[in-house]
């Protein structure tokens, strides 16, 4: 099974909290992208996150002075996180489960994020999907059932 740091995007752009919401659409735009991770002011801080979709309806939608508000009010804070050793079926779970269409990829510090089109364009599902019988054996690994095919 494909884990998350196999299919993350490296390399992330991140912006202040305290940055405007214009430097944030600005950064967007520059480097094409759909979200930035909002850093971390201390260690203990967990990550945020801002999406076009959060400029658009809390900024654009209200008529608000993108050059007035600040990113640390519209972001998500925290934000769903993945770990790095997670399989990618699992992101994929956690993402339909929680609606979101990418998370962080952490273990101490940021180390990439993980999105809907890094499953889809990096990920073995296609070539190797799991029947339900594999991952209950997956999921349950000391289930009789899933002992029973052991060599």
């Amino acid at each position: 099974m494909m884990k998350a740091e196999e299919i993350m995007t490296q390399g992330v752009v991140t912006i202040s909290g305290s940055a405007t919401v214009a430097e944030a659409v600005a950064r967007m735009k520059e480097k094409n992208l759909r979200a930035l991770i909002v850093e971390r002011r201390t260690d203990s801080d967990p990550y945020g996150m801002v999406t076009e979709t959060d400029i658009i309806y809390k900024v654009a939608a209200y008529g608000y002075d993108p050059k007035q508000m600040r990113v640390y009010e519209i972001m998500t804070k925290p934000c769903i996180v993945v770990n790095p050793d997670l399989g990618v079926e699992y992101v994929a779970r956690l993402f339909a489960n929680t609606r979101i269409r990418r998370a962080p990829v952490v273990q101490g510090n940021l180390l990439g994020v993980v999105s809907i089109s890094d499953i889809l364009k990096k990920s073995d599902f296609v070539e190797k999907p799991k029947n339900n019988f594999e991952l209950y054996c997956d999921e349950n690994p000391s289930a009789l059932e899933a002992r029973m095919y052991e060599d």
